[in-house]
């Protein structure tokens, strides 16, 4: 048994969140196509309601609460995405929520957190420092910590995009996931492999700090440094304790790829002068990786743009063609930093 975890939660999960959720475009590519030798084809999460398929998995985790626990509340912590998906499904079923973040996470996405209702803390500069204090509340006042992936209602409601993915491209063959703790491939792989073992799952991630790939490659959870990168929402570790994703990602992901600061930049560039999409840094990476050469000859491929949350003059630096490796050596500059 790979996890604790079937598909059938996945389809236990999308009936709970269907009233909560956009049923996301997906389109064809071909400036992607030309250039891959293949048919490319991309899943536009990045237009779901709160920016990113964060929203998902915390719907599913917030719906799967009990009364008790939603009246004593969740709290989380995250790189800006998460909290912005788990802040939203708060508010719509009147859960109090309070999110911990690191003073690297952009300013953008902390204020579009507290926009959503939820309480903001900013703790530290890392995730770890962040879940110091999420684990004294959780001890002392009985709150519920809904994490940002290893978590099987998490796992879970990140796996609807899976069944999305076959329900509208059956014909695919290979699919191109951002990777970072784990949680969304492990469940698009989990749906994906049960139809079909000969679809191949390609985690993509950055070549500052991709944390589950060193574990992966050193074959047990690890320490990994966290560096500025534009895919800041890819930063962070996956738990020293890791109950799920490590395990799922290693039985369930065909290949990993990484992709560097100059490739997600142009992968930005790429998705708004080409395909007409404003997109993130770390919900690019399956484009960059197409655009590096980095996967060919992939038969029918569906890159998962995941995230939309960059911030706006971030943004137009980037698509007006500003040096990339400069950004991301600044310091000071709220846009380019490590996540927590």
């Amino acid at each position: 048994m790979t996890a604790a975890i079937l598909p059938r939660a996945v389809y236990r999960a999308r009936q709970r969140i269907r009233p909560w959720i956009r049923s996301t475009p997906l389109v064809a590519s071909p400036a992607l196509s030309a250039g891959s030798g293949g048919e490319v084809h991309l899943k536009l999460e990045h237009l779901q309601a709160t920016g990113s398929f964060k929203l998902r998995g915390a719907a599913n985790a917030i719906l799967a609460l009990s009364e008790d626990q939603r009246r004593k509340g969740v709290v989380g912590v995250s790189t800006g995405n998460h909290g912005r998906g788990l802040a939203h499904a708060a508010a719509q079923a009147g859960v109090g929520c309070t999110i911990y973040m690191s003073a690297l996470v952009p300013a953008n996405k902390v204020e579009a957190i507290r926009a959503l209702g939820a309480e903001v803390r900013i703790v530290g500069r890392s995730q770890d420092d962040a879940q110091v204090e999420v684990d004294r509340l959780v001890a002392e006042e009985g709150k519920v910590m809904l994490p940002p992936f290893d978590h099987p209602d998490i796992i879970a409601g990140q796996g609807t995009l899976g069944l999305e993915i076959l329900e509208a491209l059956p014909a695919v063959e290979t699919v191109l996931v951002p990777l970072s703790g784990g949680g969304l491939i492990a469940g698009i792989a989990l749906v994906l492999k049960a139809a079909d073992p000969a679809i191949r799952v390609i985690g993509v991630s950055m070549e500052r700090g991709a944390a589950m790939i060193a574990c992966q490659r050193a074959g047990r959870p690890v320490s990994v440094e966290e560096l500025p990168t534009l895919a800041d929402a890819l930063g962070g570790g996956i738990g020293m304790d890791n109950r799920y994703t490590f395990r799922m990602v290693r039985d369930l992901v065909d290949d990993f790829v990484t992709v560097t600061e100059a490739e997600i930049a142009a992968a930005v560039r790429h998705a708004y002068w080409s395909e007409h999409q404003v997109v993130e840094g770390s919900g690019s990476v399956g484009i960059a990786a197409l655009l590096a050469g980095k996967v060919r000859d992939a038969g029918v491929t569906l890159a998962l743009v995941s995230g939309g949350n960059i911030d706006t003059k971030l943004h137009k630096r980037i698509i007006d063609g500003e040096d990339v490796d400069v950004l991301a050596e600044r310091e000071g500059e709220a846009p380019i930093r490590a996540a927590d």
